[in-house]
């Protein structure tokens, strides 16, 4: 029985997304898990062996051609292919073919538009858009899907864009503040200080307070910093409600 002979300078890989850069007049590749790229670049996946399939560095990933420890030391300055993968990953291009790319692009446009719909509503009626309705706005605002970014990330792009052609807010947050102690004027004052802040009722009770009140989302750091500062960490913020909406006749 022959055997089947393989070159020791080649490495066969099945299914592969390939990342490509040119240095020092040379071409150099890896071989990397499809989805895995993106999220690499965009610091959601932090581990290098869930991103490479190997820690290879290639010439040429589909023909198997490994490249030459010279070549790597002259281009990068090391033979670390671990470090030059890692260069390769930040710096090169993610070779895919037309279908795929068009496939990753209308996949996030969609996560962007449920995204948006997600984090916002009408503030007319308090109720959220049908991603329907966001992705329509999108289309007809020509906003561009950019490959590298995340949809979170451009979903922030995305609302301040549709925002000029659909009355759009973001849903709010809805907490409670308990505290005792002088700070709840200085506090209050703060609080409707802040855009889009709404405070829904306040009692007192001797020297104690509850405050409910809705934010929107982004001010919830600076909101909790504040109350721990004003009142020494005494007070007791909770959050009641992550979104402020209307479902038919209810009030979520």
């Amino acid at each position: 029985m022959s055997k089947i002979f393989t070159p020791t300078n080649q490495i066969r890989l099945t299914n592969v997304a390939v990342v490509r850069i040119k240095k020092a007049g040379k071409r150099f590749e890896i071989a990397c898990y499809r989805n895995k790229v993106v999220s690499w670049r965009n610091q959601v996946e932090k581990d290098i062996d869930e991103v490479l399939q190997t820690h290879t560095v290639f010439t040429n990933v589909s023909k198997g051609q490994i490249a030459k420890k010279e070549d790597l030391i002259k281009a990068f300055g090391t033979d670390d292919q671990t470090q030059i993968a890692k260069e390769i990953l930040l710096k090169g291009e993610l070779q895919v073919s037309d279908k795929e790319r068009q496939s990753h692009i209308e996949q996030l446009f969609k996560d962007i538009a449920t995204t948006v719909a997600d984090k916002c509503i009408n503030p007319e009626v308090k109720r959220p858009y049908p991603v329907t309705i966001i992705e329509k706005v999108m289309k007809d605002a020509h906003y561009s899907v950019k490959p590298n970014q995340s949809a979170k990330q451009q979903a922030l792009q995305v609302i301040k864009l549709i925002k000029e052609h659909i009355p759009l807010e973001r849903a709010k947050m809805r907490l409670k503040i308990n505290f005792k102690g002088k700070a709840a004027k200085k506090i209050k004052e703060k609080l409707l200080k802040m855009e889009g802040a709404e405070i829904e009722s306040e009692d007192r009770e001797e020297d104690e307070i509850t405050m409910v009140f809705l934010i929107d989302p982004g001010h919830f750091k600076v909101i909790d910093e504040m109350v721990k500062s004003e009142t020494k960490g005494s007070a007791l913020l909770e959050v009641l409600a992550y979104k402020e909406v209307t479902v038919g006749e209810e009030h979520l």
